[in-house]
């Protein structure tokens, strides 16, 4: 099969030009890619790496978490934000201490039967933890394959399917080079391929990319809807509970929570929503955490 023309451009970028991230640098456990693909979800990098350290000197292991209380990975989640990923992520710990002898899956199937692990994630650590030869497909990567490949501003609302086989068509047939290209696409699209000022002057695609040659035509594509404003939301309610309950080693009282905020109807249905998605128990006439 013959290499796409794109991918060596890309890869030689990345190795001169790729930030130094905890993740790949060499020696980086399996399951400290696993939890960093956990807390990057919806979180930025610069949130994720001071997190991500504490995490992995307290719990190195998937054991050394599953052994704890579900609650002190909620606790120690601390403000990285939807706090169920915390609660998937000690149940994931707790299946692979159980069913895969402590070690972090391999494969693709027996990675997306872990809780609160999806295709992507699964993608990610088959390939960035074991070298495996798959496509990983994130924003930045739909938006740099979008532009070079397709000539449109933006890409297209997700397909899995399409997605994948844009990536397939561009990975290379070496598991290593494929390793780096999947990385170096994501780089590419966060550093210099952005979404609102590319840096096309600097960019190793500029000759070779569709929409710079066609004048970067503005996008009047299909788009993805727009997250409503955090501030004042469900969301936000959630968090201010959620760090009362962090701070407390004893139940936090009614009372208490009342002060966290003047809408009762949303306050409580806050509460609620804590309550049914297990971040949150009853207990001697307060709350705690798991």
């Amino acid at each position: 099969m013959t290499q796409h023309p794109l991918s060596p451009l890309v890869n030689a970028w990345y190795l001169t030009n790729a930030r130094d991230l905890p993740w790949r640098r060499q020696g980086f456990s399996a399951w400290g890619v696993l939890v960093s693909e956990f807390m990057l979800q919806q979180t930025p990098v610069s949130r994720v790496i001071p997190r991500l350290d504490q995490w992995l000197a307290r719990w190195p292991t998937p054991a050394d978490l599953a052994a704890v209380p579900a609650g002190e990975a909620v606790r120690e989640w601390s403000n990285l934000g939807y706090p169920r990923r915390a609660l998937w992520l000690h149940r994931a710990a707790e299946q692979i201490t159980q069913k895969h002898g402590g070690t972090v899956p391999h494969d693709i199937e027996s990675l997306t039967a872990l809780t609160g692990v999806g295709d992507y994630t699964a993608r990610a650590v088959a390939v960035f933890a074991w070298g495996g030869r798959h496509p990983v497909v994130d924003t930045n990567t739909r938006r740099v394959i979008a532009r070079a490949v397709h000539g449109s501003g933006e890409p297209a609302p997700p397909s899995s399917r399409r997605d994948l086989a844009d990536m397939t068509a561009l990975l290379p047939e070496d598991d290593e080079q494929a390793r780096i290209f999947n990385a170096a696409a994501m780089e590419l699209g966060a550093l210099v391929c952005t979404a609102r000022a590319p840096r096309c002057d600097e960019c190793p695609l500029r000759r070779h990319c569709a929409w710079f040659a066609a004048g970067k035509p503005a996008y009047t594509g299909p788009r993805k809807a727009v997250q409503k404003r955090y501030e004042g939301s469900d969301r936000h309610v959630r968090g201010l509970i959620m760090a009362e309950l962090r701070s407390s080693d004893v139940p936090v009282r009614d009372t208490e929570i009342s002060r966290l905020w003047p809408d009762v109807a949303q306050r409580e249905r806050a509460l609620a929503s804590l309550l049914s998605d297990g971040l949150a128990i009853v207990a001697d006439g307060g709350y705690l955490l798991p």
